[in-house]
């Protein structure tokens, strides 16, 4: 099957778009997923994989909304072993597991993390039997291998390797090891790999209302957002998989909700590494959670937040006060504060947390805490409900566990629509990218030398791709110029845009510049620069017109500078929502 899958890899480009468009109008299919996350793109991976016919919806573009927003850990959840949540913990080890080992080694790597002790006897017995509990899990689950086991460090030691600490602020420190991951990347080559199963998959297609034939639901109303033109996909089973736009789309049924979602709201901050002199990533205990530093190429990831989000959530903004609350907590442990100008980008996303009703998957619930205000007591584990027949909801979960979350999704509609396929092998079928990942990564200074790119940014594009190398750099046989820098964002290669558009479904420079590509976040201007040299290389790809290549640029823009409004005015989330509301309205249908 795997070999398979890679010789059958379907790039999604915009031919390819629109005939999978109208694939979806035509005929019946076994499942129809809304939502284009990543637990939507893990449920239409099962469920292709399983033998049936699936469609995959997203409204707007993959992993638009939580999935590119998180704090990129693939993790077992050190955090729940203090509520004593070993079955979530000793899941997230084993799922961390397979997807650095065998799902996708090339997308998720080691990452180290200091955790500062403040008493040297105590708390060094305290969390070093948590972080030591953490490890043996993760080795009874076979989830080791790759990862280190965690060291004991004395304060002298820490300090080395970690001089930007202030030395009052710890007492010795421990270091761990978990797993790290470009959460949008990911997203994209889940769903490409669902598509070479033989889903059908497209995104910026939003499901306006759910079709009824008595009791049943039987297929959505989906508008193509790029045209506006509407038709009926029709489907046994139809599962919404939309995160914290639970209850949206399930009001779009017409019936009572079977999964009740009170978002809430996590903001990061991104600053050049050279601003902090730490050798790993850090976590710092708070009066009411938890803050990681973690390192991000030529950046660290300050985070995170978790704080009652009650407005749009198109749009959820990092405030004023979010930036003050992580710069504050962080400035307790360094010897070299951190100053607001440091910070040169920000971004929030949604948990979709589960606040009741439906079906609970897992033991017990954990207190959300963090940010300037706190989140109640809510479920981390995922919901499905099964009010309505025809209709699976689920919402909820783990980035990291969400492909047992697709198995479990894809059971309910098994039963549902009475379908007879096998078990679920997605634990059995590494993505796209994993394919010939390690010859590729053994032969990069050949790869390097023939394209003549030079070996670290080999190794950055197998980082990125793995296996799939190849196709980014194909163009440039053809067109040299691609094996250029893009300007403004000299880490990426002009050929990695061209790609993005080609094969990974891009249709809007955001696409291109925040999720394909991290250079709205690993750039010091949010991408800004980058945008009218970038326009024009996808205008042709995508058939822009002068006019809508202007548009483009400015509507990224605009983005960019509400984001830094938000970090910089907005006291509160009622602010940020507020500017969100004032902010130019995105793009017109033509």
């Amino acid at each position: 099957m795997t070999e398979q899958l890679g010789e059958v890899a379907n790039a999604l480009s915009p031919g390819r778009r629109r005939d999978d468009m109208a694939r979806l109008g035509s005929g019946e299919l076994d499942v129809l997923v809304v939502g284009g996350g990543i637990t939507g793109a893990g449920i239409a991976l099962d469920a292709a994989t399983r033998g049936l016919s699936v469609g995959l919806v997203e409204a707007q573009d993959w992993a638009a909304g939580t999935s590119s927003r998180s704090s990129k850990l693939i993790h077992g959840g050190l955090r729940y072993l203090q509520m004593l949540d070993f079955h979530l913990v000793r899941q997230g080890l084993k799922e961390r597991a397979l997807i650095m080992q065998r799902l996708a080694p090339h997308l998720v790597r080691p990452v180290p993390i200091m955790w500062p002790l403040r008493k040297p006897v105590v708390e060094r017995i305290y969390v070093g039997a948590g972080i030591a509990l953490y490890d043996l899990l993760g080795l009874a689950v076979g989830a080791r291998r790759g990862l280190p086991l965690h060291r004991h460090l004395s304060k002298r030691h820490a300090l080395a390797l970690s001089p930007g600490l202030r030395p009052d602020a710890l007492a010795g420190a421990i270091l761990y090891y978990d797993g790290q991951v470009d959460d949008a990347r990911y997203v994209v080559e889940v769903v490409r790999t669902a598509v070479s199963s033989g889903a059908v998959a497209v995104n910026r297609a939003e499901a306006v209302r759910f079709l009824r034939e008595g009791e049943r639901v039987v297929g959505a109303v989906l508008r193509d957002t790029e045209t506006g033109e509407e038709l009926e996909a029709r489907a046994r089973v139809n599962v919404i998989a939309t995160g914290a736009w639970t209850e949206e789309t399930e009001g779009l049924a017409g019936r009572d909700r079977a999964v009740r979602v009170r978002p809430s709201k996590g903001a990061h901050l991104v600053v050049a590494r050279e601003k902090l002199a730490l050798s790993s990533g850090l976590i710092v205990r708070t009066d009411r959670s938890v803050l990681f530093v973690l390192p991000w190429g030529e950046h660290w990831l300050i985070g995170t937040t978790d704080t009652d989000w009650e407005y749009g959530k198109a749009r959820p903004l990092a405030t004023s006060s979010d930036v003050g609350y992580l710069i504050a907590q962080l400035n307790r442990v360094l010897a070299q504060p951190l100053a607001r100008e440091d910070v040169e980008a920000t971004f929030a996303g949604l948990r979709p947390l589960v606040a009741g009703g439906g079906v609970v998957r897992g033991p017990g619930e954990g207190q959300a805490k963090g940010g300037p205000t706190q989140t109640p007591k809510l479920s981390r584990e995922h919901t499905i409900g099964r009010q309505v027949p025809g209709l699976v909801v689920v919402s909820g979960g783990k980035y990291t566990t969400y492909r047992l979350m697709a198995a479990e999704v894809v059971d309910a509609a098994v039963a549902d629509g009475s379908f007879r396929p096998s078990r679920s092998q997605t634990g059995d079928i590494p993505l796209l990218g994993a394919i010939d990942y390690h010859g590729n990564w053994d032969r990069r200074h050949a790869l390097a030398a023939e394209h003549g790119i030079g070996l670290a940014r080999a190794e950055h594009l197998l980082h990125r791709y793995g296996g799939l190398v190849g196709e980014v750099l194909s163009p440039i046989r053809t067109a040299p110029r691609l094996a250029g820098p893009v300007e403004g964002a000299p880490g990426y290669l002009q050929a990695e845009l061209v790609y993005a558009v080609t094969h990974e479904g891009a249709r809007h420079l955001e696409d291109v510049l925040m999720r394909r590509t991290r250079i709205a976040m690993e750039t010091s201007d949010g991408g800004v620069g980058s945008a009218l040299a970038a326009a024009q290389l996808l205008a042709p790809l995508l058939g822009w017109d002068d006019a809508t290549l202007a548009a483009e640029v400015e509507d990224y823009r605009s983005q960019v500078a509400l984001g830094y409004r938000a970090a910089s005015r907005a006291s509160d989330d009622a602010g940020a929502a507020r500017l969100a509301e004032e902010a130019p309205a995105r793009l017109p249908l033509p």
